[in-house]
């Protein structure tokens, strides 16, 4: 059995569908879905369980010496969220309490952190896991830091011998791009957030820049295809020799100039794109660039080619955004 929390978010929900591809299973979900559209997510998922937040640890001792691995994309990932103490309750203190279970049972544990913990990126992109390393890094936001957080906690135990779970991997997501976001919002990727206005013949707004040594469009990030960080998940848990905290994402930053003219590229629609200032309250937290360092997890042994922008923004636009129903 597989425990995926968050698992009807965006990239838990795309997890479960390659976990299912893969042939991979029982697949137990623990979400909260509300009153939204966030059910069709998980809508094809053939599931073991379907399971309320709050019942997470009564189920995980009731199923103990089931449980294959716990995968934990559950998190408060609002960039702009601004109560503390909830994202500090969700975004380290349960996965704390998560990484305490799996070192009790025994049980493999593979959790979502984020380029978010780089900040201005001033400090590199290297996914060096000690201490040291972590205690340069300077995230610029409530969401980056809370991760960050987990991550120090994380590295802390470890390297004081303390117990830990058999296996344990963190993910650090950079941009991610795909289907299953519908339910986002604001938080939705650049692709999500244009092709309405594309597909109905309206100008591509982008942000304007606001560092005089940087073009408007010209903020760089790396951005990478949903599909290859599950299979990156799927390709973890086949692999039980591999541990360690590594980056996710395509290895090449790329501008948003580039990801509005792919996007009008798959939607077969000549370019306008207009820029807009960003919104004084992010405005100082704007990372310019983003570029992962995908050393670790390469010479950890993954070898698969990372999907280009071109096709999967392809990809997403018509076989999902242009469908009739444009989830996984």
């Amino acid at each position: 059995m597989l425990v995926i929390t968050g698992g009807a978010g965006f990239i838990g929900s795309n997890i479960a569908a390659a976990l299912e591809e893969a042939g991979r299973g029982p697949i137990v979900i623990c979400d909260r879905l509300r009153q939204g559209e966030k059910w069709r997510n998980i809508a094809k998922r053939a599931l073991g369980d379907l399971i309320d937040p709050e019942n997470l640890f009564d189920f995980l001792d009731a199923h103990e010496g089931t449980i294959a691995a716990i995968i934990h994309m559950g998190a408060v990932t609002s960039t702009t969220e601004a109560d503390a103490d909830r994202v500090v309750a969700t975004n380290f203190r349960l996965p704390a309490r998560l990484w305490r279970w799996c070192a009790r049972s025994g049980v493999p544990f593979i959790y979502a952190s984020s380029a978010a913990t780089y900040g201005g990126g001033d400090r590199g992109f290297d996914d060096d896991p000690t201490t040291e390393a972590l205690a340069r890094l300077r995230p610029l936001n409530l969401y980056g830091w809370s991760k960050h957080l987990f991550d120090r906690w994380l590295i802390g135990e470890v390297e004081a011998g303390r117990p830990a779970p058999p296996r344990w991997v963190g993910l650090k997501f950079f941009n991610v791009y795909g289907p299953n976001e519908a339910h986002k919002g604001a938080q939705k990727s650049v692709v999500a957030g244009l092709y309405p206005r594309i597909a109905a013949g309206e100008p591509a707004r982008l942000f304007a820049s606001h560092n005089p040594r940087i073009a408007d469009g010209d903020q760089r990030r790396d951005f990478v295809w949903v599909g290859d960080c599950a299979d990156v998940v799927v390709w973890l848990l086949g692999h039980p020799e591999v541990s360690g905290l590594f980056n996710c994402g395509s290895g090449r930053a790329r501008s948003f100039l580039e990801f509005a003219h792919a996007v009008f590229a798959a939607t077969g629609r000549t370019p306008v794109i207009e820029f807009v200032q960003t919104p004084e309250q992010i405005r100082d937290k704007h990372q310019y660039f983003t570029e992962a360092r995908m050393d670790r997890l390469r010479a950890a042994g993954y070898d698969r080619t990372f999907t280009s922008l071109e096709d999967g923004v392809a990809t997403y636009v018509q076989c999902y955004l242009a469908a009739p129903d444009p989830c996984r």
